[in-house]
């Protein structure tokens, strides 16, 4: 089962949704501000990805950071700074079980999903 994390009021997060509708394939959506994230889920994404990924640099939760936790960002501190301010982390991750995509791109996510149907 594919698992869509994110926000439900972020655009992007809405096109995605709105996108796996279309192609038909069913999704759990985990909210992180209802549910937020758990360390362990946000290691084994970093461990995978790098938290250069995930975190969200263009955003406001970024832009109010104080200064010195956004220069001495590393890999534990990226970790600590998504879970408590789950904005941090780019939207949407969909997690299909076998590979993470962080960001919506319908054609990049069309490649990764190619044939599945629920």
């Amino acid at each position: 089962m594919l698992t869509l994390y994110g926000i439900p009021n972020c655009d992007t997060m809405k096109k995605a949704r709105q996108w796996l509708q279309q192609q038909q394939l069913d999704c759990h959506f985990h909210d992180y501000k209802k549910a937020g994230i758990d360390t362990a889920i946000l290691q084994q994404w970093v461990d995978q990805l790098g938290w250069e990924v995930l975190v969200n640099r263009r955003g406001i939760t970024w832009r109010k950071l104080p200064e010195s936790d956004r220069e001495a960002i590393n890999a534990t501190s990226a970790i600590q700074l998504m879970q408590a301010n789950p904005s941090l982390i780019k939207r949407p991750v969909l997690d299909t079980g076998h590979q993470l995509l962080v960001g919506f791109d319908s054609v990049e996510w069309q490649a990764a999903l190619n044939g599945r149907q629920n």
